[in-house]
């Protein structure tokens, strides 16, 4: 299966990459196609915190986007309450089989560091964002303390 051997060599250059925003990465064994990692982000109100993530990658890999799904509750403007996310780099209209896991990895760390409520999944917390960034960044803030994981120490 060519998903197989792809992914294999995409998690071997993740694992040498050794990104400091994406870590801790467990494959299922029986199960290639599926991905776990915490996703460590670097600017506030979500760097007190981690955030495991599920990567689900399609039989037909590279060919079709894999499905990025927050496993840890975030208040984000891009992120629903199920843990799916916006990201442009997946969608089904923009995904080419050249981009790697790495590069969805960085653009979902970039989207958590710097939101976008120009496309949200939730309208409430874009409008929260929009119009009152210091109270969004306080309810983000307490939401982080609540429920993420605790970030892993260097």
């Amino acid at each position: 299966m060519a998903a197989t051997k792809r992914l294999n060599r995409e998690l071997e250059e993740l694992k040498k990459l050794s990104l400091k925003s994406f870590r801790d990465i467990v494959v299922d064994e029986t199960n290639i196609l599926s991905w776990s990692g915490l996703l460590v982000p670097d600017n506030p109100p979500y760097n007190k915190g981690a955030f495991r993530i599920d990567i689900n990658f399609p039989a037909e890999y590279p060919f079709k986007p894999p499905k990025v799904t927050f496993k840890t509750k975030i208040y984000h403007p891009n992120v629903d309450e199920k843990g799916q996310v916006c990201l442009p780099i997946i969608s089904a209209e923009n995904w080419k089989p050249a981009t790697k896991t790495d590069q969805v990895v960085n653009s979902l760390v970039a989207l958590i560091n710097d939101p976008e409520p120009e496309h949200p999944l939730r309208a409430d917390l874009a409008e929260e964002y929009t119009k009152d960034r210091k109270k969004f960044l306080k309810n983000a803030e307490e939401f982080t303390k609540k429920h993420s994981e605790k970030r892993p120490s260097d």
